[in-house]
């Protein structure tokens, strides 16, 4: 009988012993794993994708019996050009915010003169399909801040904020072969442009229907104006970005759309750039271009055969500045 309760006291030490070593092994991987968690980011954090360019420049000349002539003048604008881009799994959402606001005084002007204007907010979702490609829908929004004049008459603004704006809402196709590169294409798109501005939009400014009246009977109005106008197309934008060298960046996008409903022959183009020179940490040198084409935009030409007339014509914008900027 003590032989046997001898046994059985042996025998529970022994499953004692070996579940307090299973217990201090599993405890020691509890904790290793507990420490690799506190050190991990969220997933959503990692997903995310955020960098831009914001500026701030300035330029002035002073002149003083200069006899090659000219006029003392003082220009200050800045940029804002920023993203935030979302990957995870088979879904991508890109977001991007781009603003430009620039003014200058000239000569003995006591008024500051706009010279830049622009905002344009722009987010494009996208599921994985095949490869390279994800079906997509994108939206995209612009206008500007202020009043706009043609100087120097500067009494009667000719655009303000909302007057016009744009936006457009397109579904279709997105090649991505990397983070540098991208095309969209859509041939399901609406284009609306909005004058925000009844005398704007009475004489068909940006392309809304103008206000029409019978001058034989009294002024009679035989074609109200409308503040909105809608198309519907195709749609096709590329975007590219890259390191040119150790300092210097560069990025541009093309957008076209073609209204099937009318003249679709007649495309719309908007091509921007952006390249940014760095000097330092905080110093560097931006150059921005626009280019824009609208068959229903009508401008006085200046320039060309066709000088003096009213009509469509390519529209060109480049702002170089030089200041402080800062790179994330």
């Amino acid at each position: 009988m003590k032989k046997k309760s001898l046994l059985i006291s042996l025998l529970f030490m022994a499953i004692t012993s070996i579940a307090q070593e299973v217990t201090k092994e599993d405890a020691a991987k509890l904790q290793v794993e507990a420490d690799k968690l506190k050190t991990m980011k969220p997933d959503t954090v990692k997903s995310w994708k955020l960098g831009g360019v914001v500026a701030l420049n300035g330029q002035q000349v002073s002149l003083s019996n200069w006899a090659a002539g000219g006029n003392n003048s003082i220009s200050l604008g800045g940029l804002v050009n920023v993203f935030a881009n979302y990957r995870h799994g088979k879904s991508t959402w890109d977001n991007s915010l781009d603003l430009g606001y620039g003014v200058i005084k000239q000569g003995n002007n006591k008024n500051w003169w706009k010279n830049d204007d622009k905002i344009q907010i722009t987010s494009k979702y996208g599921r994985h399909a095949y490869k390279k490609w994800y079906y997509s829908a994108l939206a995209d929004f612009r206008t500007q801040f202020a009043n706009g004049y043609n100087y120097p008459n500067d009494s009667i603004y000719i655009s303000k904020l909302m007057a016009p704006a744009y936006g457009l809402i397109a579904m279709g196709f997105d090649y991505k072969p990397n983070d540098h590169f991208t095309i969209f294409i859509s041939p399901l798109t609406g284009k609306f442009t909005i004058v925000n501005d009844d005398s704007l939009a009475r004489i068909g400014a940006f392309g809304v229907q103008k206000e029409i009246r019978d001058p034989y009977n009294g002024g009679t109005i035989t074609q109200q104006f409308k503040n909105h106008r809608e198309e519907f197309g195709g749609y096709f934008k590329m975007e590219y970005k890259t390191k040119v060298m150790e300092n210097i960046t560069f990025q541009t996008v093309v957008e076209l759309f073609s209204n099937y409903l009318n003249n679709p022959q007649n495309v719309d183009v908007n091509w921007t750039t952006l390249t940014t020179l760095k000097v330092n940490k905080f110093i560097s040198a931006t150059v921005s271009t626009q280019l824009i084409y609208d068959d229903d935009i009508k401008l006085l030409r200046n320039v060309g055969d066709q000088k003096g007339t009213v009509g469509p014509d390519v529209q060109f914008k480049q702002v170089l500045g030089v200041g402080l900027n800062y790179k994330f």
